[in-house]
């Protein structure tokens, strides 16, 4: 399948919606829900009907430049976007499962066009007020989830690589905040830092 194939096939969700009389469609995922350390981040996109934009997929199957690359495209070409940063302090507050469920609606109500249906990476969600439905694996499936995908995957990583900068000892340049071997080590060495998700467990295996 080339990519020109693949990227038209990502429409297809959105085009059934559109077949049923919603044209302002979003797309909405998030990045971070498994690291012991910093915010989640939810990001939502409404791209302009049949846009083409290379090498888009699930953020996860993409190098690190062609992530960079997209986001700029993203936000150059979409409708509207928005990217919501979840703190580890209402993660710990809320839960994580509360939290990402927090961001995604806050995200899609922050958009500065609304949305007349949302698309959502997942199996489900609470709150969310516009017509909606979730889709398992979406980021794969769905042009806009994926959108959303990269936008708030790069953020997020960004993000970290600053509180690399303010706590160097946890490495967090290398793993994000993942549970990684090293960075239960550094905890084990350190003690949780104040970005840490105190609700999560900080101790390896245990």
């Amino acid at each position: 399948m080339t990519d020109i194939e693949r990227v038209k096939q990502m429409w297809e969700i959105e085009n059934s919606k559109k077949a049923e009389g919603y044209n302002l469609i979003a797309g909405v995922d998030e990045a971070g829900r498994g690291p012991l350390a910093g915010p989640v981040c939810v990001a939502s996109v409404i791209l302009p009907e049949n846009a083409y934009l290379e090498k888009i997929n699930d953020s996860k199957k993409l190098s690190d430049k062609i992530k960079d690359k997209l986001f700029d495209e993203i936000k150059e070409i979409a409708i509207a976007y928005s990217i919501i940063l979840v703190s580890h302090t209402e993660i710990d507050r809320l839960n994580i499962l509360n939290a990402t469920f927090k961001g995604m609606c806050d995200a899609v109500n922050t958009l500065s066009v609304k949305p007349d249906y949302v698309l959502i990476d997942g199996n489900r969600i609470k709150g969310m007020q516009i017509p909606h439905e979730c889709v398992v694996k979406g980021d794969s499936k769905s042009i806009s989830i994926a959108a959303a995908s990269i936008l708030a995957k790069v953020t997020r990583d960004r993000y970290m690589m600053e509180l690399d900068e303010k706590y160097p000892q946890y490495n967090f340049k290398k793993h994000k905040g993942y549970p990684t071997k090293d960075h239960y080590e550094a905890l084990k060495k350190y003690g949780a830092s104040e970005v840490h998700r105190k609700s999560f467990n900080l101790k390896l295996g245990e």
